[in-house]
């Protein structure tokens, strides 16, 4: 997933010929060429074999961490040293895979940059508990979205920071700067990152095929490396000043609702030293970002569960009804930020209003009369059969004898 976003990327928008993105990822050609035929994410890739390099690829990650342009043989010195006992071809193809991703966490710590080249993402923990319904509440987190060129910024709110999350906001986040950037700076997030191997940060598969069909490059910072994102953080620190104090929400709609009136009104419209008006310089920015895919991807959760005695089936930790003639049967959800859909071998079987509510109950009306009539005529059955009158046979002999 990882290699298919960043061959289409470097194909659709760097313009690398094959041959170049093979060699610039350590890749065969025959690799690229079957990557750039893909039109979806791949969904497999076969488990990579043991190698002699395996044990030292955290000592070559501090090692680039410390000089990302160290020449293969230098770094095989420092490794024999430590009981490498592996050829430099090895190495070399390891580094020509990894090298990349320091030399572009060391390139995006600079402070000036061209319009449209780099987004900065970070997560905004508010502070906020927001009322979700039921008198309870829920905290609230925000996907901060600062194109470092102009200054402008997006947030959008969540009830949480999961994988799930970071998929529905990312989109709405760039639809509201009015495009996409070249590459896309993060942090170690585990709602971005899924593992780190030898010091290069291995995605979330939904993460990777999402940043490839937005043809977006993904450049993840080293963990505690907060500052290399300064822009997302500053952008942090100004919402929280300025618009939070004096403020209160009665939910998350409204809470986004204020926050897209005052980035309009006030943020965008503010004087940064040295560069102008944030609006008059994005406006110039949003001329080279590259326009969003339309249809926006899926960005939906899917999940599998299987429907209880009750007629409810677990979603998320609340609990949503269906017909109770799908008892017992396996149900696939798709879960948006607002709706939960409810399916059953590709058909679809309920839609509810998504809750937030912890341990929440959501009953259509329709399925609580059916569960309803469903439960009487259980406990009709279980009182035994109903007594029968004697039947009189006559009726059956006079429809024989009746003429023709």
């Amino acid at each position: 997933m990882h290699d298919w976003s960043q061959v289409r990327w470097l194909f659709e928008r760097e313009g690398l010929t094959k041959a170049a993105i093979a060699r610039r990822l350590g890749m065969s050609r025959t690799t690229v060429i079957r990557l750039l035929a893909l039109a979806e994410p791949p969904r497999y890739r076969r488990p990579r074999a043991a190698s002699l390099l395996d044990p030292y690829r955290e000592e070559i990650a501090a090692l680039l961490d410390t000089d990302p342009t160290a020449p293969a043989t230098v770094i095989r010195e420092r490794l024999i040293r430590s009981g490498y006992r592996g050829g430099i071809t090895i190495l070399r193809e390891h580094l020509a895979r990894v090298r990349p991703e320091f030399l572009a966490a060391r390139a995006f710590q600079r402070t000036t940059y061209l319009p449209g080249e780099i987004v900065q993402v970070d997560w905004w923990q508010t502070g906020l508990e927001i009322p979700v319904g039921q008198g309870r509440t829920r905290p609230a987190w925000g996907l901060v979205a600062t194109l470092p060129y102009s200054g402008a910024h997006a947030i959008v709110f969540t009830l949480g920071r999961t994988r799930a999350d970071f998929l529905a906001a990312l989109p709405p986040c760039l639809s509201r700067l009015g495009g996409v950037a070249e590459k896309l700076v993060c942090d170690n997030d585990s709602s971005i990152v899924a593992r780190r191997e030898g010091g290069r940060a291995r995605l979330h598969p939904e993460v990777a095929a999402l940043l490839g069909e937005l043809r977006c490059a993904p450049v993840v910072l080293r963990p505690a490396r907060p500052t290399s994102k300064g822009s997302a953080e500053r952008t942090i620190g100004y919402a929280e000043t300025s618009f939070l104090p004096l403020r209160t929400f009665t939910s998350l709609a409204d809470l986004q609702a204020q926050h897209d009136s005052w980035a309009a009104e006030v943020a965008w419209q503010r004087v940064i030293r040295g560069k102008g008006r944030v609006a008059d310089r994005h406006a110039a920015e949003r001329c080279v970002l590259q326009p969003l895919p339309d249809p926006l991807p899926d960005t939906d959760l899917q999940v599998e569960a299987r429907v209880g005695k009750d007629s409810f089936v677990r979603i998320c930790d609340v609990d949503y009804s269906v017909p109770p003639t799908f008892v017992g049967r396996r149900v696939a959800a798709r879960v948006s930020p607002t709706t939960v859909r409810l399916a059953c071998e590709g058909r679809e079987i309920a839609v509810h209003r998504r809750s937030f509510v912890p341990a929440d109950v959501v009953l259509d009306p329709a399925h609580g009369r059916a569960i309803r009539l469903a439960r009487e005529a259980g406990d009709r059955l279980a009182k035994g059969a109903p007594e029968l009158g004697p039947i009189d046979l006559a009726r059956y002999d006079a429809l024989w004898e009746a003429p023709a």
